[in-house]
């Protein structure tokens, strides 16, 4: 459905009761993205939760209404939870929706019960990292002007965006699998100026490491073992500065343990919020 939030228009879906906690999720990958992902992830839980996802605004089938920011896109999280009707959702994300979901809980911490993170970080510093792990890592040839463009935010439209994620793709799986992830990269909506903005304007001074001390809720920090782009030392770092959260290390993951270790992972997820966000199963 249609809604619009803070002046935009957002694809926005909902699954699970009507009176059950709110759950709103994230995407990742800020141009790349999409509600397709959360959805699969978090859409298990429908039967303890209303689980909300949506495109962000500049992404998948939303509008392309600026700014493109962190704190533009935590407001649309509060929007999207006014929406909703309720005074605290919990909140999740993976990647890049990860920046966003902790944005949101260090912006709006009155308004989150839980929060649930998936391969993600509290600063800028994993490039660092990813750029070190590219350049040891023998699954692929990169060309480094490409990985630049991609990294710097200097894409040039929606179709290299397209070609320059299908030649980094083969970087993000413990085991690479070319047929699936080749049918990933087709799947996919791409929107070069919400990516750009990104990496841009962005992540050059993103970092929250200060402000997670303070945060008082619930938090699970996962991360799969083999992620070459948000490593396990940046979880790590997370799990530290939060007070009393939960880590969880997939040993046969890369980037995204949700698909790669999915039995577990939802094992792992469900354990939680039946903790974090108790309340009955509903029909």
């Amino acid at each position: 459905m249609d809604v619009v939030i803070n002046g935009a228009r957002l694809n926005v879906e909902v699954v699970g009761s009507d009176d059950g906690p709110v759950l709103i999720a994230h995407h990742g990958g800020g141009g790349i993205g999409s509600l397709a992902e959360p959805r699969a992830t978090f859409g298990t839980l429908a039967d303890r939760f209303r689980v909300i996802v949506f495109d962000a605004r500049g992404c998948g089938l939303s509008e392309g209404v600026g700014p493109y920011s962190h704190e533009q896109w935590a407001a649309d999280v509060d929007g999207l939870r006014q929406w909703a009707g309720v005074d605290r959702v919990a909140v999740a994300g993976g990647s890049y929706g990860g920046f966003i979901a902790l944005e949101y809980a260090v912006r709006y911490p009155e308004h989150v019960s839980a929060i649930i993170l998936r391969d993600t970080s509290a600063d800028g510093s994993n490039l660092e990292l990813a750029f070190e792990n590219a350049r040891a890592q023998t699954r692929v040839e990169i060309d480094w002007e490409h990985f630049d463009r991609y990294w710097g935010g200097t894409v040039r439209s929606d179709a290299e965006l397209k070609a320059l994620w299908a030649e980094l793709i083969p970087l993000y799986d413990f085991e690479y699998d070319e047929e699936k992830s080749t049918a990933a990269v087709e799947a996919g909506i791409y929107r070069h100026e919400s990516h750009n903005a990104c990496f841009q304007e962005n992540f050059p001074t993103y970092d929250l490491k200060d402000d997670l001390p303070n945060v008082a809720v619930p938090t699970l920090v996962t991360v799969g073992r083999g992620d070459w782009v948000t490593p396990v030392s940046a979880s790590e770092t997370i799990a530290r500065l939060i007070p009393g959260s939960e880590l969880v290390v997939f040993e046969k993951s890369g980037h995204s343990p949700q698909t790669e270790e999915p039995e577990k992972f939802q094992a792992v997820l469900r354990s939680f919020v039946d903790r974090a966000v108790p309340a009955p199963v509903t029909a």
